[in-house]
């Protein structure tokens, strides 16, 4: 035995099944949307009244919304994932590491995959919208995030699911006010885009968990077989001891002949 203590896992067992009713729920109202909005150019009725409270923020609030909004642009997207993963190597959590990696990637990817699909539009035929990628990206990282804190710190299934369904949603909240305001996104598409992080995050999460589970289990599995005693070592053994008795045996009756 190695003596290292095991490996947290990244989707906690207390959460797994209010976040797979969760993705499920999530996928149901990318599903409806995009159905909704399908081949749209132009705002709902929900877009136009959320829209007209939110978009052409001035003053400070601009600057505030043009900060968010970079951190969902490349270069501000690479530096904070940076950050993300420095801290998980730092507390040895190479499988929160692997987990912010592959949901980002999967949910990011999905959201590319949904805009030609959907085919909705925002300023022009070119500016394909639904869902919004950057809300997606905001909304995994911190649901990446806050399942590492939830497993850290142990929490039990009712507060956990809070961390996490408060986590994920206030940022995907956040950058989603951000890409209104600026009127890169309608608010449905903002809606869209975190529920395809809601939808994808919690089933990568259990996929980690049962490869890495998998891949443990036959490690250990190796190392038993390897370190155990196996029937041609045993037979040699016996051989061995029972040719040397034969032999102090036939060393003893020799000298008990006259």
């Amino acid at each position: 035995m190695s003596g290292r203590p095991a490996p947290h896992p990244v989707l906690p067992p207390a959460l797994r099944v209010p976040l797979a009713l969760t993705a499920v729920l999530a996928a149901l109202v990318v599903l409806v949307l995009g159905v909704r909005y399908s081949g749209d150019g132009e705002p709902g009725t929900v877009d136009t009244t959320v829209s007209d409270a939110v978009y052409g923020v001035d003053g400070p609030w601009r600057h505030v919304a043009l900060a968010v909004d970079f951190l969902g642009e490349p270069a501000g997207s690479v530096l904070l994932v940076t950050a993300v993963l420095a801290g998980c190597l730092l507390l040895r959590a190479p499988r929160a590491a692997v987990l912010v990696v592959a949901c980002l990637a999967l949910t990011v990817g999905t959201a590319t995959l949904l805009k030609p699909l959907v085919g909705r539009t925002i300023h022009g035929d070119g500016n394909l919208s639904y869902p919004s990628g950057h809300t997606a990206f905001a909304t995994a990282l911190a649901l990446a995030v806050a399942l590492l804190v939830t497993g850290r710190t142990g929490l039990g299934r009712t507060a956990g699911t809070l961390c996490v369904l408060g986590a994920g949603p206030a940022a995907g909240a956040a950058m989603g006010w951000a890409q209104v305001a600026l009127g890169a996104h309608y608010p449905t598409d903002v809606l869209g885009g975190c529920c395809t992080a809601l939808a994808v995050v919690p089933p990568t999460a259990w996929l980690i968990d049962r490869t890495a589970g998998r891949a443990a289990h036959r490690d250990t599995g190796d190392r038993s077989t390897g370190g155990g005693t196996g029937p041609d070592t045993g037979a040699a053994a016996d051989r061995d001891t029972g040719g040397t008795a034969g032999h102090g045996a036939d060393r003893t009756a020799e000298a008990g002949r006259p």
